[in-house]
């Protein structure tokens, strides 16, 4: 096998509305909605960079603007800081500053699936491998989950998808795997479902919002088909590949939150405070309460 690419860009899609969450995202971004004290597409970029991801590309719409202001530099607010000696929290700012040229916009400007917004990034994308975060799932994992995909990419070259098991009657929510071989940590796929009836689902394995992807399948999302929804699926251009590039599933190690869920949400706020030495005697406390 020739040697692999590697894996340095990352596209993550954040031009969705966020309707679930209204009124709170009539003028917020849904991803700037914070879980603790930091934002969703912050934990999001974080993750891909201890994967070693270093460039990135946000799929935006109208209203998105925030984000991209997020990462910029903030002299002011630095100075701010500096001038009182809140030393700690201006490390912490200047630690998710992005390296100048690292991130750039692409609009997405009529939603048309999530195939669409991937293919809007395919000039970023070009020729490389790319891994794509949905900023919605957020993940608690002892290795970042998107370090785990990359580890795995290492290890078989081709796509790769975080995937975990659900109950049947919830299939017709997700991409369902077709599995050729089970091998446990790894599955190999020759088949792949979008949001299929619970009684015609291959199986009950489904892919979450982490893939490492190879380029070629811009070319089938350039076809703009329509599959489930009467949107272009993400998940038609990955079966296009099936047979022609190695295509697994990764079991990945750790939680997911669907934080495009209210429930999701608010649970996310409590596990990942419970994670932090500095809240958690406090949050255990309060949560006697409504025991």
């Amino acid at each position: 096998m020739s040697a692999l690419k590697p894996l340095k860009k990352a596209v993550l899609p954040v031009a969705g509305l966020g309707t679930r969450f209204l009124p709170a995202t009539k003028a917020l971004a849904k991803e700037m909605l914070p879980v603790v004290d930091k934002p969703l597409i912050q934990y999001a970029i974080e993750e891909a960079r201890a994967a070693g991801i270093e460039q990135f590309c946000l799929i935006t719409g109208r209203g998105k603007t925030s984000i991209v202001e997020h990462f910029d530099v903030a002299f002011e607010l630095e100075r701010t800081l500096e001038e009182r000696g809140k030393t700690e929290t201006l490390a912490e700012l200047r630690a998710m500053a992005m390296e100048p040229g690292s991130l750039v916009t692409v609009r997405q400007q009529v939603p048309m699936g999530l195939g669409h917004a991937i293919w809007c990034a395919r000039a970023f994308i070009g020729d490389d491998p790319f891994a794509i975060l949905l900023p919605d799932d957020l993940m608690l994992c002892d290795t970042p989950a998107t370090k785990q995909l990359a580890d795995a990419y290492r290890e078989t070259g081709g796509n790769v998808v975080a995937i975990e098991e659900v109950p049947r009657e919830r299939v017709n929510k997700y991409g369902v795997l077709d599995v050729a071989e089970d091998k446990g940590r790894l599955v190999s796929v020759k088949g792949l479902v979008e949001k299929p009836p619970p009684e015609e689902a291959p199986s009950n394995l489904t892919i979450i919002g982490r893939y490492v992807l190879m380029p070629e399948v811009i070319a089938h999302l350039a076809r703009m088909e329509r599959g489930a929804g009467g949107e272009v699926q993400l998940t038609d251009g990955m079966a296009s590949l099936i047979g022609k590039q190695p295509f697994h599933g990764l079991r990945y190690e750790g939680r997911r939150f669907d934080c495009g869920d209210k429930a999701g949400f608010l649970e996310a706020q409590i596990a990942f405070a419970l994670k932090r030495p500095d809240m958690a005697p406090a949050v255990r406390e309060f949560l006697k309460r409504y025991a």
